[in-house]
């Protein structure tokens, strides 16, 4: 049996030191590494190893018995946390480290939302229980209540012929034939274990363990249970597919991470990608930093090939659909600068590289400017991308201050028109633009008949669309939350050629947005503030003049929890403040929240300072023909002069 277990935490909680001691206990390592020694397996690469932190997600290979346990230790900084999400997507099983003595933490939430979403099952370990100040009841009563009801305590390690009459009775009470066996004393251990086992892939039951990953209490005691809690079943006899999680360059050969998914994958074997045939030539086991190659591999293994170069993270390798969105977007964008000896365009290549490797990062190029620009999660991510580039690839690089990523959208129904016929040259495009729900995107509909455009062109038409984020008239930052319907639309059966379509639909679509109410929008976080009683009122101004919203204050005994929305903008230097004035008492979560109204649109749009008219990559005036000659129509005459009637 193949099983992927993921070990996941805020930052410090002893995630590392957790993952060593389960490869040491296994003999997957002949040494434990400490983090604060610089000499830990899985932190295997140099800038972890001076920064104390997890920033890549690496796999180890510990065996159990019969069966083969990949390990994966995943970053617990928020700034890192799309590559913890790219590798809860290949977990089968997740252990959350929560601190016995700061118990649940910010990016605890976070973590625990996501493995809600991507439905994996999931165990907690308080660690750090030989530590002063430690409170495992307080903890359990927090995940308790912070997480979910159904957390059960391991009071007494698990046998295969040992179940506690604690645990029993916790199983009897959510099941009536278990009840029923346990009034008449005919429970037994192997009953109780085959249930616990199905509730936990259910998502019904999260076992709770404790001990001290440091001074190795409670590990091999976690370690002989797991077998009896852990299943999964993979069918190796239908055709390959897999998951591509993660790219890493070796030199300049691209490694090409992926969880096997069903069937079985050997080298040689040969995938296509549009027109583009590639063969696996390699096929790696990762152990950290060691490798081993191997011939063939099988669902449920994770594993890395090589040859393959056109998948990119997120598709599935055998299967013809689209990969799924990551739920973690950043929110902000930074200017490369750099004054080197390297052509800009080289530095570019380099960007795109790391780019396949971290797909948030979202490198822009804008060419009238020749300049680079990325998205980012935070600031200690950009101080990463600095000591990479000069370490890696020999640049000295900096970056502008980070910029927030807003975005816009329209709030009226308009019909754009777009027209492009120079000389020899035909298009027109009649685009119906109407609002989405919020947080929607642009969506497309056809309502074109194919007498009027061929099914090829209107096809076109909706790739031109979706081919790149499109400059909003507002700050030229990406339009979304539109509805596009094709209405109607012309070719020229002589005329007409590859990029014609492509001018005429991004005219009619700048066309539209001029006759539309335009809308700012930017980026929000929901966030959950917990912390003594006595600081409520201070936490509810503060968010009142951060422009945000709270629901009704919960209150406790001790503390106070208010829960709301704020923009990106406002709140995302909080935690220090927070941390500041509660003493270190209080606990901060944020999580995205997606893009609503601005709320300092006219500052924003100022501060930016588009000039809607001045952009070189897009017009909303339309191209004529008249007499052999080209010539153009402004947006306001463009409806009047269109060829096709509806």
């Amino acid at each position: 049996m193949h099983v992927t277990i993921g070990v996941l935490a805020h930052v410090d909680a002893g995630k590392t030191t957790f993952s060593e001691q389960l490869l040491f206990h296994t003999n997957s390592i002949q040494a434990r590494g400490r983090v604060d020694h610089q000499d830990t397996f899985l932190d295997n690469h140099e800038l972890e190893r001076q920064r104390g932190i997890t920033i890549f997600a690496e796999q180890g290979r510990m065996s159990l018995g019969d069966d083969t346990y990949t390990l994966i230790d995943t970053p617990g900084h928020v700034d890192f946390s799309p590559e913890m999400e790219r590798a809860i997507r290949v977990m089968d099983y997740a252990i959350i480290i929560v601190s016995a003595v700061e118990g649940i933490q910010g990016h605890t939430e976070t973590v625990w939302q996501l493995l809600r979403q991507y439905h994996v099952p999931t165990f907690f370990f308080i660690n750090k229980i030989d530590r002063e100040g430690a409170d495992v009841e307080a903890v359990m009563a927090q995940l308790q209540k912070d997480c979910s009801e159904d957390v059960l305590f391991v009071d007494e390690p698990l046998r295969s012929d040992y179940v506690s009459t604690h645990m029993m009775e916790w199983l009897a009470e959510r099941d009536e034939q278990l009840l029923d066996a346990f009034l008449n004393e005919t429970l037994d251990s192997s009953n109780c274990l085959t249930h616990l086992q199905a509730m936990i892939n259910q998502e019904n039951a999260f076992l709770c363990f404790t001990g001290s990953a440091l001074k190795d209490i409670g590990i091999k005691e976690f370690l002989a249970q797991l077998p009896l809690l852990t299943e999964t079943h993979f069918n190796n006899n239908v055709a390959f597919q897999g998951e591509v999680f993660k790219i890493r360059h070796d030199g300049h050969q691209r490694l090409t991470f992926l969880k096997g998914l069903q069937g079985t994958l050997h080298v040689r074997d040969e995938f296509s990608f549009g027109d583009v045939t590639e063969k696996v030539t390699e096929i790696r086991l990762y152990n950290g930093s060691r490798y081993e190659t191997v011939q063939e591999v099988k669902a449920g293994e994770i594993f890395v090939v090589k040859g393959i170069s056109q998948a990119n993270i997120g598709d599935i390798i055998g299967r013809a659909s689209n990969s799924q969105p990551y739920e973690l977007v950043p929110t902000l964008q930074a200017k490369v600068q750099y004054e080197g000896d390297q052509h800009i365009k080289e530095v570019l290549k380099t960007f795109r590289m790391l780019e396949a490797e971290e797909p948030s990062l979202r490198v822009i190029w804008h060419e009238k400017f020749q300049e680079i620009h990325v998205h980012i999660m935070g600031v200690i991510q950009l101080e990463v991308l600095i000591e990479v580039l000069n370490k890696r690839f020999s640049l000295d690089i900096s970056f502008g201050e980070p910029q927030i990523l807003y975005m816009e959208t329209i709030s009226t129904t308009v019909t754009g028109y777009g027209h492009f016929e120079p000389l020899k040259h035909y298009a027109e495009v009649h685009l119906l633009m109407e609002p989405n729900t919020r947080g929607t995107g642009n969506t497309f509909v056809n309502a074109c008949h194919a007498d009027d455009l061929s099914v090829g062109h209107q096809r076109l038409i909706e790739k031109h669309l979706f081919e790149r984020d499109h400059h909003g008239l507002l700050t030229g930052f990406p339009v979304t939350d539109i509805r596009f319907t094709l209405l109607t639309g012309r070719a020229h059966i002589k005329h007409t050629e590859g990029g014609d379509f492509r001018e005429a639909t991004f005219r009619a679509l700048r066309q539209g947005l001029e006759q539309a109410e335009n809308v700012l929008l930017e980026p929000y976080y929901r966030f959950k503030l917990k912390a003594p009683s006595d600081f409520i009122g201070r936490m509810m101004t503060d968010i009142q003049q951060a422009s945000g919203t709270f629901d009704a204050p919960i209150l406790t005994e001790n503390n106070a929890i208010l829960t709301g929305r704020a923009p990106v903008a406002t709140f995302m230097s909080y935690s220090t403040t927070f941390a500041a004035y509660t003493n270190g008492k209080g606990v901060l979560s944020l999580q995205f929240d997606g893009y609503d109204l601005c709320h300092n649109t006219e500052d924003i749009i100022a501060q930016i300072g588009y000039d809607k008219n001045a952009d070189p990559e897009y017009t909303s005036s339309s191209i004529f023909c008249a007499k052999g000659k080209g010539y153009s129509v402004p947006w306001q005459e463009a409806e009047a002069a269109m060829h096709c009637t509806k």
